[in-house]
């Protein structure tokens, strides 16, 4: 945990900026596997971790605006519980370790919510788990579970979002010390890549390394020869000469701030001409990217211009014909790069994404478009110091998307399709950095990984 000085500024500033109500935070509940006893490794909700820290099971917050009282709830282990989990602190200590004087046996929220419905307005949050959906049914007096997602406090979403956006000192120092687990895992990849091996083995060995470290994973690793399928959870195929391994993998700091890294490497000891050419311009669509990001800059833009360098890189290499402006504009090149340039980075590795990308991403002056590629773009606003994004161009060729393309006659102002079925025999490169938006301009998280 963070001092209990943290966590007492965050919430008095939620207070300040919501202005009124009761907020109701719940922690998260372990989730069985299986069976009920057999359970998945615990993770705290991350906006429950951000104004208490508390990483334990079976608690929950209420902050009360208008009376300036915030009350944790939860239950002491019975003895017969420490049996089988140890000795823990008592919920008061847990309550006084966050800033918090009181605190009530979990079964007494029902009765303090009930009385603060009655005084004004419950907030809480959509939530990402059924179980606290039907936890939040029952403490409101609601009738049905689905209600609550419903009745989700959109005031209470944005509030929360414009504190958790901009990273503190602390924080920065958290994400830095999960990139210092990455740059050890990327250093191991880069030394063991070869052909003869399998996939687990490459995504056994950084997992391994990670978790010696005490930490955990944030996202499920994404190892593979097959980059262009973007979110693969396959780890089986042998690894030949040639081939190209795309990892996207990261780690988890004490305080549960990710990060977040991408890097493609030839399985042999070089990589192709066709490779080589690809890997350069998403290499520099990268590096312009995060070259123009700075305060005020909308990150639409920043992406738009990543793909102009990609769209200009594939009509040099004879993919892509036209005027390449014009052709990022009617969305051709997300023939090959279709999806956004990166998310926010925090908390969560897409941060805070279970609040709702188009609060989180979008705002009143800048809408989410309907364009393939564009769409999936996760967060478009104006950069602000602080923000800590991922930077993730890339370069695909995804064989189905490109047969609906050519059969569908899409776009053939801008893609040369003969020149792609003669000569883009090809998988996929990503490269991904984490950087920190600074006053003047921005920064690559921790130390430098090869690329």
């Amino acid at each position: 945990m963070f001092p209990s000085s943290i966590y007492q500024k965050r919430r008095d500033e939620l207070k300040q900026k919501l202005g009124s109500g009761v907020v109701l935070l719940p922690g998260n509940e372990e989730s069985p596997m299986n069976y009920p006893a057999n359970t998945y490794d615990f993770r705290q909700d991350s906006t429950f971790l951000y104004y208490f820290g508390i990483d334990l099971p079976g608690l929950a917050g209420i902050i009360d605006i208008d009376n300036n009282d915030e009350t944790l709830f939860g239950n002491d282990l019975s003895p017969e519980d420490t049996v089988w989990a140890g000795p823990q602190e008592s919920v008061v200590d847990k309550a006084l370790s966050a800033g918090i004087d009181r605190s009530l046996h979990l079964d007494r929220i029902t009765g303090e919510l009930s009385r603060a419905a009655a005084a004004g307005r419950i907030h809480f949050l959509p939530q990402y788990r059924v179980e606290n959906q039907v936890r939040i049914s029952a403490w409101c007096g609601l009738d049905d579970p689905e209600q609550v997602g419903k009745m989700a406090s959109i005031d209470l979403v944005k509030t929360v979002a414009a504190q958790r956006m901009l990273k503190s000192a602390e924080e920065i120092a958290e994400i830095e010390a999960a990139l210092d687990i990455s740059f050890e895992m990327y250093a191991l990849a880069r030394n063991i890549v070869k052909p003869g091996i399998y996939e687990y083995e490459v995504a056994g060995a950084v997992e391994g390394l990670r978790s010696a470290k005490g930490s955990a994973s944030p996202f499920s690793t994404i190892c593979t020869v097959h980059g262009e399928v973007l979110h693969s959870n396959s780890q089986r195929n042998l690894m030949n000469s040639g081939d190209l391994l795309l990892l996207d993998c990261g780690a988890e700091s004490p305080n549960h701030y990710a990060s977040d890294i991408t890097r493609t490497f030839p399985v042999g000891k070089t990589m192709s001409a066709l490779q080589r050419e690809i890997y350069a311009i998403v290499l520099a669509a990268q590096a312009d990217a995060i070259a123009m990001m700075k305060p005020g800059v909308p990150f639409c833009d920043v992406h738009l211009q990543a793909s102009k360098i990609i769209a200009h890189g594939m009509k040099r290499l004879g993919f892509m014909k036209g005027d390449c402006d014009a052709a990022v504009e009617a969305g051709a090149h997300a023939l090959f790069f279709p999806h956004g340039l990166g998310h926010l980075l925090g908390l969560d590795v897409h941060d805070m994404q279970g609040l709702g990308e188009d609060h989180i991403g979008y705002d009143d002056s800048i809408k989410r478009s309907e364009q393939f590629g564009l769409s999936n773009l996760r967060f478009a606003k104006r950069l602000e110091p602080g923000m800590v994004l991922t930077v993730e161009p890339g370069i695909y060729c995804i064989p189905s998307l490109i047969a609906q393309w050519r059969d569908q006659k899409n776009l053939t102002d801008f893609i040369d399709y003969a020149s792609i079925e003669k000569h883009f025999h090809f998988s996929g490169i990503r490269i991904e950095d984490d950087v920190l938006v600074t006053e003047q301009g921005s920064r690559i998280l921790g130390k430098p990984i090869p690329k």
